[in-house]
């Protein structure tokens, strides 16, 4: 079997869970996953399946979207609700004095990585280093946040949508507003809504996958993944190269496309630049 699976991964389990489980579904070894979810967090988890896993290196600098709870007043050590409490206080924030101080985080902004969070350095994972009550220099990271609205405000929590680039860590995104703000914040909720061109409501519960007999009806092809991008069909000869891994000539505005066979099988991504096409990566079976 060959294609993506959109998982809308359940909490309390690991991204890493979730494709052990569908190896033995969907019964292959070529399995992987683009964007790692939290344990706690929830939504849209794509799965790789068979040959498709030659498209999860594209998938890692996809825009996300996610909806989080920020709960202000509190403070942890792992910047969401379910670490060990640092502080906390009343809130006395009304929504325009919060309105107002999301404007300073839209847009290209630094950010340090938490401490809780599975980037390395010298090595080691910084999470291993945190829960061994240890704490190292993080170099700020610069990340973008195209979208960030509150849809919904009480004075203690806000429900935020965020969009924003590959890197982001919404948990620390809640800490700095929390910051801003001078009461302090982590994140109470996250659940991912899209991820590059997939969106919640194509997701199919982990349940619902586990339970299935006919696992390959929720596959989608790869070529979804890439659907922002314009189709080509090739001639014959166009085709014989490209499956040869050549280059050729193409009358074609410079961009990257979506290139087909004639009998409409997807067989590449591919570049053209100054009148030639290149492939950047090849779909068919060889």
């Amino acid at each position: 079997m060959n294609g993506i699976v959109i998982v809308d991964k359940p909490r309390e389990w690991t991204s890493q869970d979730v494709t052990a489980r569908l190896r033995r579904v969907f019964n292959t070894r070529r399995i992987g996953h683009g964007g790692t979810l939290d344990p706690m967090a929830t939504g849209v988890l794509p799965v790789f399946v068979g040959r498709a896993t030659r498209g999860v290196e594209f998938f890692e600098h996809a825009e996300k979207t996610y909806e989080t709870t920020l709960r202000l007043g509190l403070t942890t050590d792992t910047e969401d609700i379910w670490g060990n409490v640092l502080t906390q206080q009343e809130v006395h924030i009304s929504e325009t004095e919060f309105s107002a101080i999301l404007q300073g985080f839209r847009g290209k902004i630094k950010q340090i990585p938490p401490m809780y969070s599975a980037l390395k350095v010298n090595g080691q994972k910084l999470c291993d280093l945190a829960r061994k009550g240890k704490e190292v220099e993080r170099q700020p990271r610069e990340i973008e946040i195209f979208e960030l609205t509150c849809l919904e405000f009480t004075g203690e929590t806000a429900v935020l949508r965020v969009r924003c680039s590959k890197g982001t860590y919404i948990r620390t995104l809640c800490k700095d507003i929390g910051e801003a703000l001078g009461c302090g914040g982590c994140m109470a909720a996250l659940r991912r809504v899209s991820a590059g061109e997939y969106t919640i409501g194509e997701a199919v519960p982990l349940q619902e996958l586990l339970d299935t007999a006919e696992p390959e009806k929720y596959l989608r092809p790869v070529d979804t993944m890439f659907r922002n991008y314009p189709e080509v069909t090739l001639s014959e000869k166009q085709e014989q190269r490209c499956r040869n891994g050549n280059s050729f000539s193409m009358k074609l505005e410079e961009g990257t496309y979506r290139v087909y066979g004639r009998n409409g099988e997807f067989l590449a991504l591919s570049r053209v630049e100054n009148g030639v096409m290149s492939t950047v990566k090849s779909f068919f079976e060889v």
